[in-house]
């Protein structure tokens, strides 16, 4: 593990753990499956925890992998600066997780094999989507895990999920259309598909109409990606209709990589970011927030709920890019980082809910707390985390966005974002009231708590939202401050990787 060879295996298990399940689903037990399954994401978990330590120890923190041994840009590489290893860190912390918690909640479900399946051709795509540093090799990996979803929101097959899946998939397409059409644009523009080569020969280049042309397709085709208002229309029916734990990987993951990772990157250091993309992030960063949370307020389908709240979270990610300070670059990966878990956290308990008692309607349900306190206390860590509570994770992250909005002088984006923040809390207290708070109804008093591994996988995020305040100290917080420099120094992206593959 001493070479960089190892950034191969980000791709390589996934995508041979996917190639196995039907193998082993067909000619083993289904114990066998389960096993593969956790230990496969147990294994990325460690690599990426690996890559964060080795690459704190290199000199420049980037590490490039050049496939077949090419040189950028003839050949195709791999690239690991600090950015993408906080990406790594969180994507296979989350996937580990909802794997877990996957064994148990697809036991009794004879396609378990083929669950896992596309649920490791979705991981084989998200970190190939983080790792690669060549601009239509993430377009693949995109496509990858997009059509992996697609078919993990219909899993059940019901007329419900076929009819969201359906709509994602249109829309996915037409997003996926925008960004192939920008990056077709850029490679006649400059002869070259290495995002790091790119980066440099648009340094030197007079761009005039082409570059803001493109940029507008790629904000459109990641913006859909990432769910933000006005493009967040397939979002609600693909995460309330998908089972638990593919909601859990779409919201806590997904568009985070697929939209927001993705658009960040060739943004800031490929396109170099200027003004007005920073206006516009804030502009659809407060729209997002306000009128998702606003439509949150009137659903009583728990998972509808919180996929209306992902699209607000996703809002202040991006109201905090747009902001453009330090600051506020900071607290928006923070607060990526904690949606992540806490949302993540959330649609497993909802999963758990439903398992229970057999509903999601919130008007139908109440009492849970007493026969399910775990799954109460962990949907109470949750909530708490995203409304913006101390001392939960999305206090912080919020407020070092509301600050970074003060120092600017945006009083009125600052002032959005607290109204959001309200608007979020009071959604979340509707579900502590008519889920846990009421007196338990008589069709509930037999519910049984979930098995072991939900259970487990629960608990364990919801400490993570409970003490991610911690990661700001100064000892940790060079994981946020490292990849936010990654974004801030732009352009120079392009000179460091070059420069780190001739090595």
């Amino acid at each position: 593990m001493g070479s960089i060879n190892f950034i191969t295996l980000f791709v390589v298990i996934p995508l041979g753990t996917a190639f196995l399940m039907s193998l082993v689903g067909r000619f083993a037990s289904r114990r066998y499956v389960s096993i593969l399954s956790v230990l496969s994401c147990a294994s990325l978990l460690f690599v990426s925890f690996w890559a964060l330590q080795f690459l704190n120890k290199t000199a420049g923190n980037i590490l490039v992998y050049k496939i077949g041994g090419w040189m950028p840009p003839f050949g195709i590489c791999f690239v690991v600066d600090s950015l993408t290893s906080f990406m790594l860190v969180l994507v296979n912390t989350v996937a580990f997780f909802v794997c877990v918690y996957s064994v148990s909640y697809v036991k009794k479900n004879d396609d378990a094999p083929k669950f896992f399946t596309l649920f490791f051709m979705m991981l084989t795509g998200i970190n190939g989507v983080v790792i690669t540093g060549d601009l239509f090799n993430l377009y693949v990996f995109l496509e990858a895990a997009s059509i992996a979803s697609y078919a993990l929101v219909a899993f059940n097959s019901e007329a419900e999920e076929l009819e969201a899946s359906f709509k994602y998939t249109i829309i996915g397409c037409v997003a996926s259309g925008f960004i192939l059409l920008g990056i077709a644009f850029l490679y006649s523009y400059t002869s070259t598909l290495n995002m790091a080569d790119m980066s440099s020969i648009l340094a030197t280049k007079s761009s005039g109409f082409v570059l803001p042309f493109v940029a507008t397709l790629f904000i459109t085709g990641f913006g859909l990606k990432a769910a933000l208002v006005p493009f967040h229309a397939w979002l609600p029916d693909a995460h309330s209709s998908a089972p638990a734990s593919i909601s859990a990987m779409l919201s806590g993951v997904l568009i985070k990589t697929l939209g927001i990772y993705a658009m960040l990157r060739i943004l800031f250091n490929i396109f170099g970011i200027i003004p007005v993309y920073l206006s516009l992030f804030m502009f659809l960063g407060v729209l997002s927030l306000l009128v998702s949370g606003v439509l949150a307020l009137s659903q009583w389908n728990l998972k509808r709920l919180l996929a209306y709240s992902s699209i607000g979270q996703v809002g202040y990610i991006i109201l905090g890019i747009g902001i453009g300070t330090p600051l506020g670059i900071l607290g928006a990966l923070f607060h990526l980082f904690q949606h992540s878990i806490s949302k993540s956290l959330l649609f497993l308990t909802s999963g758990s809910i439903d398992r229970a008692a057999n509903t999601l309607d919130i008007r139908h349900m109440s009492g849970l707390k007493e026969k399910m306190p775990l799954t109460a206390g962990a949907n109470l860590a949750g909530s708490m985390s995203v409304s913006g509570i101390p001392p939960f994770g999305g206090f912080f992250s919020k407020l070092i966005i509301i600050v970074a909005c003060v120092q600017k002088g945006f009083y009125i984006y600052a002032l959005a974002a607290i109204l959001g923040s309200v608007f979020t809390l009071i959604a979340m207290l509707k579900v502590q009231k008519f889920i846990f708070s009421e007196e338990t109804k008589k069709e509930h008093k037999d519910i049984k708590k979930v098995p072991f591994l939900m259970q487990f996988s629960m608990v364990c995020l919801a400490f993570i939202c409970l003490f991610a305040g911690l990661l700001l100290l100064p000892s940790t917080r060079i994981f946020f401050t490292n990849a936010a420099g990654v974004l801030l120094g732009g352009l120079n992206y392009g000179h460091l990787v070059l420069e780190a593959a001739a090595k």
